[in-house]
């Protein structure tokens, strides 16, 4: 099994732990990866990354597609691979109509025919077998619709960037992980249980058999997150860890409208999203955290003394990931190398 880990989460100031992803490299790590939400952007911390490290491979988790144009995602992809030395994954996500709607401004839209569209886009841009033309639901190139000059024309990068760019996209709804097994070459699952990555196999061969060719699961990676806390007190993790559940399944997203609630809920803790989503939702915030089950945080993080999380390991080992995105402290990073590499 193959680990990564996060570089950085969200707050008034971008802060970058260079020496803990130094660390993870030296370990063994696969890849390092940033993130954006309504503040900081995945690529700009990557290519700050870039510039400190020399083997780690440089993912995105994620990219918001409705943020960027596919040809801006595709070039910044390009600039950020060659001047790494051809290390950069693409995470891809269609975020929630909340952000993409309230912060950029933009209909959300169709996600599942917008990712389609906008990974075909990008690996014509990797190819350069030809100038791009598209016509799709969503992007036109080149442009002809109201308040086009009527002088738009196909073009070829400048830029020779690398046909195989591995591009992944962040999903937990059993459709929108057809469509990552369909058209990329993986996917990045939050907030899942070794159990819960075993559901998605009927979704994940449908993709595979609509994408023909022969494609399988050789050809396909799954890197869910894993929050990983080391520390005697099981219940101080708990403690932790449990707002952040909290924030996702009852605060990231609108009350019918909430893909991290539908997932909690479809993994087998329906009455603990509903009650948590309630309470965050009328500003019972801590209330919220407090009803996210035990259990729940036991399946979703490895938490505990260094002999517990060792025995937690191994039905992740034993599940269908092929890596594993570690989030944590120092602790975390050397214990999992120490554990799995």
């Amino acid at each position: 099994m193959k680990l990564g880990t996060h570089a950085s989460g969200f707050g008034p100031q971008i802060q970058i732990d260079m020496e803990r992803i130094q660390t993870a490299e030296k370990l063994g790590y696969d890849s390092v990866w940033t993130a954006e939400a309504w503040g900081n952007d995945a690529i700009t911390p990557l290519a700050w990354i870039a510039a400190q490290t020399s083997t780690i491979k440089l993912g995105t988790a994620i990219m918001q597609m409705p943020a960027r144009t596919p040809a801006m995602c595709a070039m910044q992809v390009m600039t950020v691979d060659q001047l790494s030395g051809g290390r950069m994954l693409v995470g891809l996500g269609p975020s929630g109509p909340q952000v993409i709607e309230g912060w950029h401004g933009v209909a959300y839209g169709k996600p599942l025919k917008r990712t389609r569209e906008y990974i075909t886009i990008m690996r014509k841009i990797f190819k350069r077998e030809d100038k791009v033309s598209f016509e799709g639901e969503f992007y036109q190139m080149p442009y002809t619709g109201p308040g086009s000059s009527g002088l738009g024309k196909p073009l070829r990068s400048i830029l020779h960037g690398r046909a195989d760019i591995p591009i992944y996209t962040a999903t937990i709804s059993p459709k929108g992980i057809e469509t990552a097994a369909q058209v990329a070459d993986g996917f990045i699952p939050i907030w899942t249980t070794p159990a819960g990555l075993g559901s998605f196999k009927d979704s994940i061969e449908a993709g595979f058999a609509k994408a023909g060719g022969g494609k399988d699961w050789a050809d396909f990676e799954i890197m869910p997150t894993v929050q990983v806390m080391v520390n005697d007190d099981i219940e101080i993790c708990r403690k932790l860890f449990r707002p952040m559940v909290a924030l996702y399944v009852g605060g990231m997203g609108a009350r019918n409208k909430n893909f991290y609630n539908d997932h909690i809920t479809r993994q087998g803790w329906p009455d603990a999203a509903r009650k948590i989503q309630d309470l965050y939702l009328d500003g019972k915030k801590q209330e919220a955290a407090g009803e996210v089950p035990d259990d729940l945080v036991d399946a979703l993080a490895l938490i505990g003394p260094r002999e517990r999380i060792r025995d937690q390991v191994a039905e992740w080992k034993e599940s269908v990931a092929t890596t594993l995105l570690v989030g944590g402290d120092p602790r975390a990073v050397e214990l999992m190398a120490e554990l799995c590499l």
